[in-house]
Parts: C-alpha cells; sequence; structure tokens
C-alpha cells in the first residue's frame, strides 16, 4: 500500500503493536497523503468485523441448538424435580400420622405400667413404714437401742419418700406419728443418761448407753449436741461451783488446782465414759474447749477485779507471768493432745492443721490487756542489766581472748532479747509485741552508749587496751548484724498493720558508730606509738639543711612502728571490711599529723620542703602495703596490694604535694613564688599566702613587697576564675601557734564533729594542721560527741566556740544521752557510706570480703 517491503503485522495476532503497525504505514513523509485511504480502509475492516459479530450472535440465539432452549428445558426438569420432591414429603407425613395412630395404645400401655410400678413401689414403701414404725415404737418401750438406732434410721429414710404425699391424712398422721417417736426417744435417751449419771451407774449401764448413742445419732445433730451439752454441764458443775463461788480457790494463786482438777477429771472421763460416746463426736476436745471457756471468763473478772482495787496495789508481775506461762503449757498440753495432726511451731508462718478450733490462748487471751505489766517487768530487768553489763570483765575468766571473740554481755543480752521476743509472740502479736520491740530497741542504745563506748572511754594515758577495742568492735559488728535480723524477726510475728512501725535501723547505725570509733581507737594507738619519730622530725634544723640525701632518718624510724603496731592490730582483726577501715584511717590521720609536723618545723628552707616531699613518697610506698599485714601470705615477697587502696593511699598522700611544692620556690625572684603559690595552692587568700611566707621563714619587712605582688597576680587577667576564695588544704593552717596568734590544743579538737573525724581524704587532710590533737583519743569520744552536739562543724577551731562549749558544758547534761546515741547514729552511717564505697558487705557473719 506503501511501497514499503516490510510485510505489515496481522489484526489478528495475538503480540499485534498498532505503533508499529503506523510506522511501517507511515514511514516516510511522502506517506501522508495516503491517511484517507488507510482510514477508509480501517472502517471497512471494522464495519465487515461487526456484520460477522451480529451473524454470529444471532446464530447462537436462535439456533436449533442455542442456549435459550438449552436454559428452557433445565428449567422444566427443576420444575419437576420440585413436584417429586413435594409427593415424597406428603407421603413421609401420611406414613407418620399411620405409625402414631398405631402406636398410641402402646404409649398408654407404657404409662399405665409406669403409673401401676409407682403405686406398688409407694404402697410396698407405706408397708415396710407402718411396719417398722410399729415395731420401732415397741422396741422404744424395751429400751432396746441397738435395734432401734438402724431401725430409726431406715424409717427417717423412708419417711422422707412421703414428704410429698403429706396431703393425704393417713400420711399426715403416720409423719406426726413419726416425729413423736423421735421426740420420746430423745427424751428417753436424755433420762436414761441422766438416771444412770445421778445414781453412779454409769459402769452397769455402759452397754445401754453406748447403744443410746447410736439412737443420737440417728435422731441428728441436733440431738447429738444436746447430749453432749448435758454431759460438759454435767461434768463441769463441780469446777464452775468450787472455783466460781469460792474467792481464794478461784484466785490467781490457786490456777494449779483449776489445771489439776482437770485433768483429774478428763482421767475419769478416759476411764469410764470414753468408751460411751463415738470417737467422731470429740466430746474429749467438747469438755476442753468448754473448760477454757469458763476459765478464761474467770480470769477476765478476777483481773479487772485485780486492778480495781481500792488500796491501789497491782497484779503481782511475777505471779501473772507465772499464771500466764502455766497457762499457756496447759493449753499447748491440750493442743498436743486434741490435734487431728502436729500442729507447726510459733515460728512457722502457717499451720498446717485445718481443725475449726485451736486451744492455743483459748485461756491466756484474758492475759493480755494486762501485759503491759510484763512490758514493763522486762524494761526493769534490762535496766537492771545494763549497770551489771558495765562493771563486769569482758570475757569470762575461764575463757581466753581469741581475734573472732564477742564481748559475754552481748551473747547474754542477745539470748534475753530472744527468748523474751519468742514468749510474747506467743502472748500477743498486737501492741504488746511492739511496747516490746520499742523497749528493745531502748535498750539497745543503752548497750551501745554506756557498755561498748564506755569501753573506748575507760580513763587512763593508755585507755583500752588492744583486746578490749577488738572486742568492742567484734560485739558492734556483731549486733549490726543482728538488728538487722531481730527486726526482720519481729516483723514476721508482728501484725501486718504494725509492720510499719517496727524500724531498728538507728540502732543498726549506732552499733555501726561504735565499730567506727573501735577503729578510730585502733588508729590511735599507731599514732600513740609513733610519738618519738614526729618529734625527730620536728627536731630536724630543716632551714639549714644542705642538700637532699636518701631518706630522712625519722622516716625509717617511723615506718618501722608504724610496721609493728599494725601487724599487731590487723593480726586480732578478722573482717577484712574493717582492717581496711582501719587502714584507710591510719593512712588519713599519718597524712594529717605530717601536715601538723611540718607547721611546726618552721622555717623551711627550699632544700628542707624538698626532702620532705622526698620523705612523704618513702611513707606513701611505704603505707601501700599496710594490708600485707592481715592475713599474711606464706610468700609476702609476692603480695600486691588491692589497687583500690593503693589509690586511696597516693590520693591522700599526694594532698600534701602542693604546700611542700610551694615551700621548695626560693623567694627571689618573689615573682616565682607568687606565681607558685597560684599554680599549686590556687587561691585568693591574703592570709594563706602569708602563711606560707610565716613557713618559710620570711621576716615581716621582707613580706610587704610579695603580698604587694600577689594581689597584682591574684587579680590579674591572667588568674581569672581559676582561683578559689580558700584553699582547703591551708585555711585550717591559719589556727596554728604563731601563725595567727589562736593555738592549737586538745580542747579545740573536742569541738570537731563526728562527722569531721570520719570524714574522706579531702576533707581529713583541711583539718590537717590542727595538730597532734587531730588525731582521735578513743578516752575522749564521749566529750567529743557531746561538744559536737552542742556546737557544731561550722564553729570548729575558733576561740568563741570554745569559750561557748566550755560555758555551755554544765547546762547540756540532760541532753548528753540523746546526743550521744544520735551522733553515735550519724557516725554509724558515715561509717557504712565511707566502707560501702570499698564495696564491702557489712553483717557477714563469715568475716569474708571481696578482694579490693
Amino acid at each position: 500500500m506503501n511501497g514499503v517491503a516490510s510485510e505489515p503485522p496481522s489484526l489478528d495476532a495475538a503480540d499485534y503493536d498498532p505503533i508499529q503497525h503506523l510506522n511501517l504505514l507511515f514511514s516516510h513523509p511522502s506517506t501522508v497523503s495516503s491517511i484517507s485511504r488507510v482510514s477508509s480502509t480501517l472502517q471497512s475492516q471494522q464495519n465487515d468485523l461487526s456484520a460477522e459479530i451480529s451473524s454470529l450472535q444471532t446464530a447462537q440465539a436462535y439456533g436449533p441448538d442455542s442456549s435459550l432452549e438449552r436454559m428452557q428445558s433445565a428449567q422444566a426438569e427443576l420444575a419437576g424435580l420440585f413436584k417429586k420432591i413435594e409427593t415424597v414429603r406428603s407421603r413421609a407425613i401420611q406414613t407418620e400420622q399411620n405409625i402414631t395412630s398405631m402406636t398410641a395404645d402402646i404409649k398408654r400401655l407404657d404409662g399405665t405400667k409406669r403409673n401401676l410400678t409407682l403405686s406398688m413401689t409407694a404402697l410396698k414403701r407405706l408397708q415396710m413404714l407402718t411396719t417398722a414404725y410399729e415395731q420401732l415404737r415397741g422396741l422404744a418401750k424395751t429400751r432396746q437401742y441397738r435395734e432401734c438406732a438402724s431401725l430409726l434410721q431406715a424409717v427417717l429414710q423412708l419417711m422422707r419418700h412421703f414428704n410429698s404425699y403429706r396431703s393425704i391424712d393417713q400420711i399426715a398422721t403416720l409423719s406426726r406419728g413419726v416425729g413423736e417417736l423421735q421426740r420420746e426417744l430423745l427424751e428417753q435417751v436424755c433420762e436414761d443418761f441422766e438416771i444412770a449419771f445421778a445414781k453412779g451407774e454409769v459402769g452397769a449401764r455402759k452397754a445401754t448407753l453406748v447403744e443410746a448413742c447410736g439412737v443420737m445419732d440417728a435422731l441428728g445433730e441436733n440431738a447429738r449436741a444436746r447430749l453432749v451439752t448435758w454431759y460438759v454441764n454435767t461434768e463441769l458443775r463441780e469446777y464452775r461451783q468450787v472455783f466460781r463461788g469460792n474467792d481464794e480457790a478461784g484466785s490467781l494463786d490457786n490456777i494449779g488446782r483449776r489445771y489439776a482438777w482437770f485433768k483429774r477429771m478428763v482421767k475419769v472421763y478416759e476411764e469410764e465414759h470414753a468408751a460411751i460416746f463415738p470417737p467422731h463426736w470429740r466430746v474429749g476436745e467438747t469438755l476442753a474447749m468448754a473448760f477454757c471457756d469458763g476459765t478464761r471468763d474467770d480470769y477476765k473478772g478476777i483481773l479487772e477485779k485485780s486492778m480495781r482495787r481500792i488500796d491501789g496495789a497491782k497484779i503481782d508481775v511475777n505471779l501473772l507471768l507465772g499464771c500466764l506461762q502455766e497457762t499457756m503449757d496447759f493449753e499447748q498440753t491440750l493442743e498436743r493432745r486434741f490435734a487431728s495432726e502436729p500442729r507447726a511451731s510459733i515460728d512457722t508462718l502457717s499451720s498446717a492443721d485445718e481443725r475449726t478450733q485451736s486451744f492455743n490462748g483459748s485461756i491466756s487471751v484474758a492475759f493480755e490487756p494486762y501485759l503491759s505489766l510484763w512490758v514493763e517487768s522486762q524494761d526493769k530487768a534490762l535496766a537492771a542489766m545494763i549497770p551489771k553489763y558495765k562493771s563486769q570483765p569482758l570475757l569470762p575468766p575461764d575463757e581466753e581472748f581469741s581475734p573472732q571473740a564477742v564481748i559475754s554481755s552481748a551473747i547474754e543480752l542477745f539470748h534475753f532479747y530472744k527468748l523474751t521476743l519468742s514468749q510474747c509472740a506467743k502472748l500477743s502479736t498486737s501492741d504488746r509485741l511492739l511496747d516490746l520491740a520499742k523497749t528493745l530497741a531502748k535498750y539497745l542504745d543503752e548497750y551501745a552508749q554506756q557498755v561498748l563506748l564506755a569501753i573506748l572511754q575507760r580513763p587512763g594515758q593508755a585507755g583500752a587496751s588492744l583486746q578490749d577495742i577488738v572486742l568492742v568492735l567484734n560485739t558492734a559488728d556483731f549486733w549490726h548484724a543482728n538488728t538487722g535480723q531481730l527486726e526482720e524477726n519481729i516483723k514476721k510475728r508482728i501484725d501486718s498493720e504494725l509492720v510499719p512501725k517496727v524500724d531498728l535501723s538507728s540502732q543498726a547505725d549506732a552499733f555501726l558508730g561504735v565499730a567506727s570509733a573501735a577503729v578510730l581507737a585502733l588508729v590511735n594507738k599507731v599514732e600513740a606509738d609513733c610519738e618519738g619519730a614526729w618529734r625527730e622530725m620536728k627536731n630536724t634544723n630543716w632551714s639549714k639543711m644542705e642538700s637532699v640525701g636518701d631518706q630522712s632518718s625519722y622516716v625509717g624510724e617511723l615506718v618501722s612502728h608504724v610496721n609493728a603496731k599494725a601487724e599487731e592490730i590487723l593480726a586480732v582483726v578478722v573482717k577484712q571490711q574493717y582492717a581496711r577501715a582501719f587502714a584507710d584511717k591510719l593512712v588519713e590521720h599519718l597524712a594529717h599529723t605530717y601536715i601538723h609536723t611540718i607547721v611546726q618545723c618552721r622555717p623551711i628552707s627550699e632544700v628542707g620542703a624538698e626532702q620532705m616531699l622526698l620523705d612523704k613518697y618513702v611513707l606513701t610506698k611505704a603505707l601501700e602495703n599496710l594490708l600485707s599485714h592481715h592475713n599474711p601470705s606464706s610468700q609476702p615477697q609476692q603480695y600486691v596490694p588491692p589497687s583500690s587502696f593503693v589509690k586511696r593511699v597516693n590520693a591522700t598522700m599526694t594532698r600534701i604535694d602542693p604546700l611542700l611544692k610551694t615551700l621548695q620556690v626560693r623567694p627571689s625572684p618573689p615573682e616565682g613564688l607568687v606565681q607558685a603559690y597560684l599554680i599549686h595552692v590556687g587561691d585568693r587568700s591574703d592570709t594563706n599566702f602569708r602563711k606560707i611566707l610565716e613557713l618559710k621563714g620570711i621576716r615581716k619587712q621582707d613580706q610587704g613587697h610579695l603580698m604587694e605582688l600577689f594581689a597584682i597576680h591574684r587579680d590579674g587577667p591572667g588568674a581569672g576564675d581559676k582561683l578559689v576564695a580558700q584553699s582547703p588544704l591551708l585555711t585550717p593552717l591559719m589556727n596554728a601557734p604563731g601563725l595567727g596568734g589562736v593555738g592549737v590544743g586538745a580542747s579545740n579538737l573536742n569541738l570537731m564533729s563526728i562527722d569531721r573525724l570520719t570524714a574522706g581524704p579531702g576533707s581529713a587532710l583541711s583539718t590537717a594542721a590542727q595538730g597532734a590533737a587531730s588525731r582521735f583519743d578513743a578516752a575522749s569520744l564521749g566529750e567529743k560527741l557531746l561538744n559536737a552536739a552542742r556546737d557544731g562543724v561550722e564553729r570548729m577551731g575558733t576561740p568563741a566556740a570554745h569559750e561557748l562549749a566550755q560555758q555551755q558544758g554544765g547546762g547540756a547534761g540532760q541532753n548528753n544521752a540523746a546526743s550521744i546515741n544520735e551522733n553515735l547514729k550519724n557516725f554509724g552511717k558515715f561509717f557504712r557510706r565511707d566502707i560501702g564505697g570499698l564495696g564491702v558487705r557489712f553483717g557477714k557473719r563469715d568475716g569474708s570480703a571481696d578482694e579490693h
């Protein structure tokens, strides 16, 4: 058509592409003129296709085998099928009707047979009931109770079948007769029991009475309860007459007679009466519970009457406790006797016994409102024990000291607490147990203050011995652990609503405070042994030293004394956490003393300061091995100190470096000394800078120029915000003798708070220049605590605070005990934090600790 040689695609092809076809038709601009011819050709082709489709549709719709004919045929067949179904359904209905008419007579016959069977059964039962009723009446008259029991059960069972026929007169009459016969049997059996017991013929008529109990079982629960109640009242009639009507017999003094009487009665019951009653009646248990109920009511009346006495005399506590103990023993006896299975102990949270009643507390509950008297007696007993513990030896004469030993009074007090708590938990788990817990807490504080702390405060230059201090340390640790266990034990026993009110954490903190005080007392033992070495350091002329040697002679002596005494102490300190606490505190106090001695060695030359820095390094290396004396190994040369302890030793001792490095700088040129001060000390205080000048021995007339330079460099642009107002290292040095006009004596240390005594390396070194008095003295611990409570940390080191402490000393006597207790608790809390940083858990009884 367009002269193109390529064969055009077929329009019938499945993959026909009209674009490709158009490109073939119009492959050249010259073919555009044939567009109309191509269009007409396509239109003609479309018309031919449409005509062909129409003819095919017509042939399909109206041909001899068209789909319309097939649809009409299918509809006709479906209509025929529905007609056949309807025919089958109508035939089924007709068949059912025929069968129903055929079986109607059979159904009537079945109903007649069933009604006839029920009638015959009812008549047979009625005959049996009538016969049994007549036989039962005859047997009841002749008191043949064995046969009556079985026959009565049959009559009652048969009578239940006729409950729905009571509208019939004859049945109603028979029912009334059976009921009347039951009442007659009940009264007759009760009469037989009364006559037998009244005439003392129980043994002779035992067989009849046993059979009569079978009749009461058949009569039901109410009849059985009536007979048991009568028997209990009969047996307890004499008890109620004797112990309720006679004041003397019913008094608390004769409580043993009550229980003796019951035991005799139970013996008679078991020998003569127990065989009469069936075991499942539990007559003995009912008898015991009735006795307990009556006795409890008697005790309530007696105790109320005793408390209302006009003469004001209270119940004798010993008598009350004796009666209570005897009563509880009696209750336990009954509990063991009548329990269907063994009951759990008092320490068990739940009991396996599922009985509806328990004898525990059935009588003793009457004493509970008066247990406050018992708690008061325990308070008095403990109050008498504390002075005795203060005066008695720490260990029995026949017991030798051992590193694990605990003061014997602590063991005795612990057993007393354990016994008292167990007794009270048996008596009451409510307010009385809470009152006892408060009393126990009170005397734990008293024991910590008046017994343990008093040992550390023993007078004399030497104070408490090493063994005594170790005993105090072990005892404080013992009570610190057991106080927590005591609190948990009380919480397990006390009523749930009172659990939040039980808190012995402050007592545990107080004992931890005593342990910390004991550790400080051990540190004081070492420091006292090192006085000679410190004296030698002070006697050295540090201003005339010309060259730096290996180490000063005092260092070797100091290290020797420290190692010897530390080895002696650590050999008897068992627990790792206390050995570590001792080593930490010893390092801190040696650092304090070192700085104080530097102050007393002035003037110090640059060479002297350099020698001191070298001595400090030697001392630091020696202190790193302090813990090697605790549980020493067979190969000491292989000992590696804990990294945390080495880090702490270096941190503590390194804080001395700024002072010594500043003293190493020559005063000429003056700018060098000022710059060294600003770099190493780094504060803006004129007083502290003047302190350095005094330590270097610079004359006062030469200090003016240096002070002016210090002010210029301090306020210059280079200093900025890098400088602090007061150096924690140099500020306490202001009160040293000759440097501020105020002396630092032992009396000023009394103002030190307990927190300052236990501060970490940073704050501890801030008090280093307060002199030898800053070393802990166990003999003055109580005074320190009292003065700290009065004056506070903020007044430490000032003359006004010292004078105020002296003025207030007499007026604060009534608050001393409370102040000591509060400071001990704070002391313990700080000690827990301090040692807690080592990863050591307090309260371990095995003495183990993690390696640090």
